[in-house]
């Protein structure tokens, strides 16, 4: 979908959509001068609705996750989320970062309990509540454990039950699995969306992995090189669940090819630009 059609399709279904960006521009002030991160992007994300985002290296990603989780301000443009204009942190949302944030000190069970804790949850119903939780993450039997007995990948399941356990409406995910390997990916990929369809959760998802992207969403965001903007939104018209018959089918492969085309495309430009920045740098 090219960006105009994006931008009808947001003033048509912004009224229905629990996540709306219209208009941002984020600009930094560097050493060099003023840097545009993300430049006039909107989109909606529909409620229920899973879409990915994905670009090439610095078009702005973790900068649009930053601002819709309300952690950035000084942007132009509006953020609506569950019909609240947003100028900071919002109820509704729970994010899951790229670094492991578990905390070494405490078990399982505790650090999922964490946020209940915070908020003066009672000790017995915030242990019952993360139980659930760590239950549907699939670390049942783990609760007494320490973080540095998991592996990497349990440890971020400890980290999204912990995001999941305060109930959040919708779920922001910057690039979570990005340090484990690929099996560990596809599996967590695959608890993930068995969560979101239990949860019936909004979630936005940045990442750089294509396959990923394809596996977990029903729209994948394709941004464009710095200044980042919508380059085009791709429909994923795959059967759910997505089972290994689906990731390994021949629709699935085109969707992965359709988006590397555009991103190759994204990336070759940035490549460019680096190289032809370094070449001024030693002139």
């Amino acid at each position: 979908m090219p960006a105009a059609a994006a931008k009808l399709r947001l003033a048509e279904t912004v009224k229905e959509a629990d996540l709306v960006i219209d208009g941002v521009t984020m600009r930094f002030e560097t050493r060099e001068g003023a840097v545009t991160a993300v430049d006039d992007m909107s989109f909606s994300v529909e409620r229920g609705e899973f879409v990915s985002i994905i670009g090439p290296s610095g078009c702005g990603k973790s900068t649009v996750f930053n601002i819709l989780g309300g952690l950035v301000r000084g942007y132009e443009g509006k953020v609506n989320v569950g019909g609240d204009l947003i100028s900071g942190p919002h109820p509704s949302i729970g994010m899951v970062f790229q670094e492991e944030s578990t905390f070494p000190w405490r078990t399982v069970l505790d650090n999922v309990a964490f946020p209940l804790e915070v908020k003066g949850v009672r000790k017995a119903e915030r242990h019952e509540k993360a139980r659930h939780f760590i239950d549907m993450v699939g670390l049942n039997g783990f609760e007494q454990r320490y973080p540095a007995e998991l592996s990497g990948g349990m440890r971020q399941r400890v980290a999204i039950a912990r995001t999941l356990v305060f109930e959040p409406k919708i779920l922001l995910m910057d690039e979570p699995f990005a340090a484990l390997d690929e099996q560990t990916r596809l599996l967590l990929g695959d608890k993930v969306l068995k969560i979101q369809e239990e949860l019936k959760q909004t979630t936005l998802l940045i990442t750089h992995n294509i396959t990923e992207a394809v596996q977990l969403s029903d729209r994948v965001i394709i941004m464009t090189f710095r200044p980042g903007k919508v380059k085009r939104i791709v429909d994923i018209r795959l059967p759910r669940p997505r089972t290994g018959d689906v990731v390994g089918s021949e629709a699935f492969g085109r969707h992965v090819a359709e988006i590397w085309n555009d991103l190759r495309e994204e990336a070759s430009r940035g490549m460019a630009e680096s190289e032809a920045g370094a070449r001024r740098r030693k002139a």
